[in-house]
């Protein structure tokens, strides 16, 4: 069994403020799809091979779970992390709705970009 571990970013706590205050049921649900996601990744041999229903793999090897499972009639909200396999570190990287997809995942692949020392 593996034993991951999460660091957040800056972006990510100043999204879960935001939720917490304004959205807390989209938030609640995408939090426990987090410990889900969690609970398979330290039994998964590699961090692609995790698959859920509430999971959308994104390029880069960047994640984002998404609302599903939580309380009926939630927005749809996606929450954006990336799991290092070399470091075993989950970065959780933002929060946001359906609406601001395109601009969170570009985000999502710059932080990954910087981490990863890609061109």
């Amino acid at each position: 069994m593996t034993s991951w571990r999460i660091e957040t970013t800056t972006q990510f706590e100043s999204a879960r403020r935001w939720y917490e205050k304004k959205r807390p049921d989209e938030l609640a649900a995408v939090l426990n799809n987090l410990g889900r996601y969690f609970s398979l990744l330290n039994n998964a041999i590699n961090a692609a091979c995790v698959q859920a229903g509430y999971l959308h793999h994104e390029s880069q090897g960047i994640v984002a779970l998404d609302q599903k499972g939580g309380k009926p009639n939630l927005q749809e909200t996606r929450f954006y992390l990336y799991p290092h396999q070399r470091t075993q570190v989950v970065y959780l990287i933002t929060i946001g709705n359906k609406s601001e997809q395109h601009d969170d995942i570009l985000l999502a692949k710059r932080f990954v970009d910087s981490l990863t020392g890609a061109p």
